[in-house]
């Protein structure tokens, strides 16, 4: 994400790609869960904490947690500017990710379901949604 054109959002290259649509929650968590370790984890840590001032937690996250459509639209749209989360001020760069509307919804469901989010469900007509206002 630390590229040279500058300190602007970078898009990852968009890709075709098959993957399998949870047809259950379990599914739906299963497929976050792969989703998280593979994309999510190595900025906000596989427990979620983050790293204090760069990358927010998302482990019992108030900006997390409280609006699901604004925790889309940083997957989707990525996210730049300072936010505060859990009372500590982050001023970095999430690009958006190159995932698709059912891996966004999963992704989404299993972290809100798992570090003591409060639980909850994202569908990918929520994320098609948030992807199509910005």
């Amino acid at each position: 994400v630390y590229l040279p054109e500058g300190g602007a959002i970078q898009e990852i290259p968009q890709e075709k790609r098959s993957i399998p649509v949870a047809k259950t929650q379990e599914e739906r968590m299963e497929f976050g869960k792969n989703t998280f370790m593979a994309v999510c984890q190595a900025c906000h840590m596989a427990d979620g904490t983050g790293i204090e001032g760069i990358f927010p937690p998302i482990a019992n996250s108030d900006d997390f947690k409280d609006d699901h459509d604004k925790a889309i639209s940083a997957v989707v749209h990525g996210l730049q500017g300072e936010i505060t989360v859990n009372g500590t001020k982050y001023d970095n760069i999430m690009p958006s990710q190159n995932l698709t509307d059912d891996e966004v919804a999963n992704v989404i469901t299993f972290v809100l379901n798992n570090f003591d989010n409060g639980g909850g469900t994202v569908t990918p007509e929520q994320v098609a949604r948030v992807r199509e206002s910005s």
